[in-house]
């Protein structure tokens, strides 16, 4: 491993307090930022590694030069700025050439994930009213299967492997042959900072996915504070984030906060089912210095056998490590530590949002916490009626948006009103989640708002509850949620992935439950195990607590 270099963040407060980004009139990051680290003509943007092993070196010239050829091929088709266009595409470069085109024409671009269904595109070309969609065959299948109900839908654009994949395809288009026959040079209409450039519909952990509205500075200029501050990127980092190209998260670590910084990205077009050995074998190989990975991956790392394959084989140049997605159990993060000698910095943001907290490089690490409130943004925990509360009780988090909202924030809920103002509460904008903030200004988690437990007069966070279950060995993953009881309204019920070795009875649930009693307050303990093969999620890895506790409340009630 290499050592670790000078943070770009040596002095918290001092950076906080002297934190300023400008905004232009006019922004568009494909054509400003791209085009700016183009001209060194050699600079690596990304190391691309296929399914197969195939690996390709991409510069920024080169991808600047495709994603003109890519607006170019769009407009030729049709598209105006201002339209929607679905991209649905794993981690293949024409994802990258296709979201810079798109927004060099001004058009929004709207990422999702390959595993929507059928329905899930219906709904979502239904709602956004979207002109195009650009995906590969897989996903081509799937929308045939509802095209007569998206009947907005003008632009179907195929990437295709070779033409091969277009024949006997009605009603698609090449997106190979299109972008071959256009200009690599692309001169079109400037794009206000404050001009649509992304949707993004939320997980969904609550009823149906809302569309999140981004701008032209919102993400693209605001994720300078993920990449400099939280990722630690400089220009010579090779960064390697996981995430599935449909969570906002790709955005985040897989677009604009490596290239801000003018760091390379290292992606690997992963299909399937993720293969923790796998991932320790690309670290051993390649020099990927910086690393971004949700919580599940973390925990899947640390499970015995690929611990001894760590032990073996060490990453090759690794320096930093983060996890987002939902907070990482402190069990988790020692381990990790105790094996790399790296700590994994947890950070805490939103698709509405970029980075809002984190346990910065200048900060120290309290395992479990999601750190310190970054620069550009004043949060806090508040009550019912929007008063900050003192260190200790816990609340709602929320950012300040009065007297000025931060811009780096997203616009609105598209189509929404409604869901706009009902996050807004006097000077904040409330973020759904619940934690409470300690003496020294660290946030910790407790839940989703509507996550949290409140069982004989106690309220209890699931967090709290899955942490201590993991730091048992036989648990691989848990979830907690209420299920309801008649004489205490809820108790806490955990529902618990073992790990390799270990098999489900009655005594290790019961052990399982006296351990709980002993690493957390008593009243805290499941008071009901269920053992499981898998555990229900949205497309960025987070647990649909909302499914389990819908299950059980049927289940017991009929309702």
């Amino acid at each position: 491993m290499t050592t670790s270099k000078t943070p770009n963040m040596t002095d918290y407060e001092a950076e906080r307090r002297n934190f300023r980004l400008d905004v232009p009139e006019y922004f568009n990051f494909a054509t400003d930022v791209i085009g700016k680290w183009a001209e060194d003509t050699g600079k690596l943007a990304m190391l691309w590694i296929g399914q197969h092993g195939e690996e390709r070196r991409i510069t920024f010239a080169e991808l600047a030069e495709r994603s003109s050829q890519a607006a170019n091929a769009f407009v030729k088709l049709g598209m105006q700025k201002g339209d929607r266009v679905m991209v649905m595409l794993p981690r293949l470069p024409e994802w990258w050439e296709s979201v810079l085109g798109l927004m060099k024409i001004g058009a929004i671009a709207i990422p999702c994930t390959t595993l929507l269904t059928p329905k899930d595109i219906q709904y979502r070309a239904d709602v956004a009213e979207v002109q195009g969609i650009i995906t590969d065959p897989e996903g081509a299948e799937k929308f045939d299967q509802v095209r007569r109900e998206c009947p907005t839908i003008k632009f179907t654009i195929l990437v295709d492997e070779g033409n091969k994949d277009i024949a006997g395809r009605e009603n698609w288009t090449s997106y190979h042959t299109i972008a071959a026959e256009a200009s690599p040079l692309f001169k079109g209409p400037k794009t206000n900072s404050d001009d649509p450039c992304l949707v993004y519909f939320t997980s969904g952990t609550v009823g149906y996915p809302k569309m999140v509205l981004h701008t032209h500075a919102s993400y693209p200029i605001g994720h300078t504070i993920t990449g400099k501050y939280w990722l630690d990127l400089h220009r010579d980092d090779l960064h390697w984030n996981v995430s599935e190209m449909g969570w906002a998260k790709a955005a985040w670590s897989n677009l604009f906060g490596p290239w801000v910084m003018g760091a390379a990205m290292f992606i690997q077009d992963a299909r399937g089912k993720f293969d923790p050995i796998e991932t320790l074998e690309i670290l051993n190989k390649y020099p990927i210095t910086t690393f971004c990975a949700p919580p599940t991956v973390y925990r899947m790392l640390v499970l015995d056998k690929p611990l001894a394959y760590l032990k073996a084989h060490p990453p090759k140049a690794l320096r930093h490590c983060v996890g987002a997605g939902e907070p990482l159990n402190p069990e988790v993060i020692r381990a990790w530590e105790q094996n790399t000698g790296l700590t994994i910095r947890d950070g805490y943001g939103q698709t509405e949002t970029v980075l809002l907290c984190a346990n910065f490089p200048s900060i120290p690490v309290k395992p479990g916490s999601m750190g310190k409130p970054s620069p550009g943004f004043e949060v806090s925990v508040i009550d019912h009626d929007g008063n900050e509360l003192p260190a200790n009780k816990e609340g709602d988090i929320a950012v300040r948006i009065q007297p000025q909202r931060p811009i780096w924030m997203f616009k609105e809920y598209w189509r929404n009103p409604e869901a706009t103002n009902n996050c807004i509460r006097g000077d904040w904008y409330i973020t759904g989640d619940h934690a409470y903030k300690d003496e020294d200004g660290y946030f910790w988690f407790v839940g989703r708002a509507d996550d949290v437990i409140i069982s004989a007069g106690y309220r209890i966070g699931p967090f709290e509850v899955e942490s201590a279950l993991k730091e048992h060995p036989a648990v691989a993953e848990s979830a907690v949620v209420a299920s309801p009881d008649e004489m205490r309204g809820e108790i806490v019920k955990a529902f618990v992935i073992l790990a390799p070795g270990f098999s489900p009875t009655p005594e290790l649930a019961s052990e399982l439950q006296e351990h709980v009693k002993k690493v957390t307050a008593p009243y805290k303990y499941p008071r009901e195990i269920e053992f499981v093969e898998s555990l229900p999620k949205t497309i960025s890895g987070k647990i649909r607590r909302v499914e389990l506790r819908e299950m059980e409340f049927q289940k017991k009630t009929g309702s």
